[in-house]
């Protein structure tokens, strides 16, 4: 498999990955390194853990990182409610307390979280670790172990080694430096807003039915508005949002009325001191200014 049969095969999955980011998944096939894909929200690094999975023929398993996150959420816990049911039984029946610890701490009695999930998984898994960066330092160096060595040490039943090595994807939002052992351990891909042809590509394959001036007019529209001074600038999947509104409204097109698009826009703006920003003058440039945008780039964008 090559990156072309990888960009072809995402975007049957329904994601339109640029040669950079499909090289990048194929790299770490062909490696067996984890990618750490890093960004602004919302322009689609959960995504493409989620579309390689479906590309490749793999079961995903999601790892969602937050600051509490423990081993007992992402690695294994033990069933301590099964296991305080088989003492009963086994006092209930007099017999079997020889080897009643042995028995208590074994595979049955031990429920998989994620990250063993993907590492005991009988076919190769893709497994997302989403937003590491949310993490603590601790956890992250716990991941230096499964990661570098595609392991899991329990200490009831010792080391449990990987049957097979997942495509390992971690995401990060960039809200913490993570730590150089880890980013050693990983292939690293800055994952920017597309460019316009790109989002026009992307919007065309995901909502077919749009109005092509429709789609074109929104996407330039966008543009404009993430060069404003946002508290929340809008990524893809509030672009796609936003046009299933305006498609959902009949429109073909943007209205020549700013107030007839001002509530819509609450799909791109995410903040009261975003939507107090983006006024009606605002709003009578930003369509302006992508008019003229569409001019210089040489995409026809009519108005209604």
């Amino acid at each position: 498999m090559n990156v072309k049969d990888i960009a072809q095969r995402l975007a049957k999955a329904g994601y339109v990955a640029d040669d950079n980011l499909a090289e990048m998944v194929w790299m770490g096939l062909t490696i067996d390194r984890p990618i750490l894909l890093e960004g602004e929200a919302g322009v689609g690094k959960t995504a493409i853990a989620q579309a390689s999975a479906t590309a490749l023929g793999r079961p995903l398993f999601r790892l969602q990182c937050h600051e509490s996150l423990d081993l007992n959420q992402a690695v294994y816990e033990w069933n301590y409610s099964r296991q305080l049911l088989e003492i009963r039984l086994r006092e209930a029946e007099g017999s079997g307390q020889a080897n009643l610890r042995d028995d208590l701490f074994s595979e049955a009695f031990l429920l998989q979280r994620p990250l063993m999930q993907a590492i005991t998984s009988a076919e190769p898994a893709v497994l997302l670790i989403d937003e590491i960066d949310r993490a603590d330092e601790a956890f992250e160096a716990y991941l230096l172990e499964v990661l570098g060595e595609f392991q899991i040490s329990v200490p009831e039943l010792g080391t449990i080694r990987a049957t097979s090595h997942p495509l390992v994807i971690l995401t990060s939002n960039g809200t913490r430096d993570l730590s150089d052992a880890l980013r050693r351990r990983c292939l690293f891909h800055y994952v920017d807003y597309p460019s316009v042809a790109r989002e026009l590509t992307i919007v065309k394959t995901l909502i077919p039915d749009a109005n092509v001036d429709l789609i074109q007019q929104a996407v330039l529209f966008i543009h404009q508005l993430r060069k404003e001074d946002l508290d929340k600038t809008p990524g893809v999947a509030e672009t796609l949002d936003w046009i299933r509104i305006l498609c959902a409204r009949d429109f073909k097109a943007l209205p020549d009325n700013p107030q007839a698009l001002a509530s819509s826009l609450s799909a791109l703006l995410k903040t009261r001191g975003d939507q107090w920003q983006v006024s009606d003058t605002v709003i009578t440039k930003l369509m302006g200014s992508g008019q003229r945008v569409g001019v210089d780039a040489g995409v026809a964008t009519p108005r209604a």
